[in-house]
């Protein structure tokens, strides 16, 4: 059995479970992590009673080459709708059918729903949310290892671009080098569109690089990504470029120190919310709780933002095999910002850190 249809069998449990005939995939890292299938236009029909792939001519000879045999693969025009319908009519007849709500618009559900209507009245469409996200939650052996070749891409990319120095450079020019970097290294792209924020911009957690040259004495934040076969990666580094001011130098320390003290706290059975309280009440001690916006991070695989969430309102509970981000974080508007990101793996007894990049070391009087 192919690693696409042991996933498919377990939704198939699942939807048994939750008392489905088929569930109607429209979600593209959804379709890829079920049938192996990568384009731009695909749904999926799957159920206990077949399983088929639509998408149109553009992709028939890599659909053919990408899904396995066990799965009808249809080709279609551009727009799907008719041949979903028929598929669900056929895979689900008289049954109770599920859409995936979270990426269907209300307009697109209808015409859907109205659609599959024509083709057998006696079929139930429901919205459902979350069922092959929750699969996605527990990483496996070769999901692991290609985000791992992902953040080992980022390692190398950003040492070449670090080794050539910042200082005089334009946020966009190492933003752009970086990016090239990481073509040439064998990445299928950035996994993000990359932040290089200097100086001041460094207090927008998602600044986009513009024509500011990087000067003397001031905190960069970088924030890059790449995507090795399908997977994602995601690290933070802030570089300082000289001497820092009191306040950048206590900011990055305070930082770093919350880093560190959710890294360690990262085991199974650790809460989302629990593991985000880690680094929020450091830093909410030290006076700067307000500077801390965002949550502390994020999973990560298909797609660079994905299930389970690490914050406030994290519900999750952390299981060996979940990717997540540890990026805590303080902005100080008009002055700079500083972020410290680090991929890492759960384990059974701890977790493993896929992001090697260094990281710098401040103090208030020296860098």
């Amino acid at each position: 059995m192919s690693v696409f249809a042991e996933r498919r069998a377990r939704l198939r449990a699942l939807l048994a479970e939750g008392e489905l005939s088929a569930l109607v995939i429209s979600h593209l890292p959804n379709v890829r992590y079920l049938t192996g299938y990568v384009g731009s236009n695909a749904i999926a029909v799957i159920g206990p009673d077949g399983e088929r792939v639509l998408t149109d001519s553009r992709y028939a000879v890599s659909a053919r080459e990408q899904v396995d045999d066990e799965v009808d693969l249809v080709i279609g025009p551009g727009d799907l709708t008719a041949d979903l319908a028929r598929a669900v009519a056929a895979i689900a007849p008289g049954g109770r059918v599920g859409l995936e709500a979270a990426y269907t618009s209300m307009a697109r559900g209808a015409q859907l729903t109205a659609r599959i209507a024509e083709a057998d009245a006696g079929i139930e469409v429901t919205p459902e949310v979350g069922r092959v996200e929750g699969l996605r939650l527990i990483k496996d052996e070769d999901e692991i290892g290609a985000i791992v070749r992902a953040a080992d891409m980022v390692d190398v990319a950003l040492a070449e671009v670090l080794a050539e120095g910042l200082v005089g450079r334009a946020e966009r020019d190492v933003a752009f080098a970086l990016q090239a970097g990481l073509f040439r290294i064998g990445a299928e792209g950035p996994s993000f569109e990359i932040i290089v924020a200097a100086g001041p911009n460094g207090a927008k957690p998602h600044a986009v690089p513009g024509s500011r040259v990087i000067g003397e004495g001031e905190l960069v934040v970088i924030d890059l990504g790449a995507i090795a076969d399908g997977y994602c990666s995601d690290m933070t580094r802030t570089v300082p470029t000289g001497q820092l001011p009191e306040a950048l130098a206590r900011a990055y320390d305070l930082c770093a120190q919350a880093q560190r003290a959710a890294l360690d706290a990262v085991h199974p059975g650790v809460t989302c919310a629990e593991l985000d309280a880690v680094a929020r009440d450091l830093i909410g001690a030290a006076g700067l709780g307000d500077a801390f916006g965002h949550g502390l991070g994020h999973g990560v695989g298909l797609e660079i933002h994905e299930a389970p969430r690490v914050s406030r309102e994290g519900t999750e509970t952390l299981r060996p095999g979940m990717v997540v981000t540890i990026e805590p974080g303080i902005y100080l508007e008009g002055l700079g910002g500083v972020r410290i990101e680090d991929l890492v793996v759960v384990t059974d007894d701890g977790a493993r850190v896929l992001s090697h990049s260094p990281k710098a070391a401040i103090s208030s009087t020296t860098v």
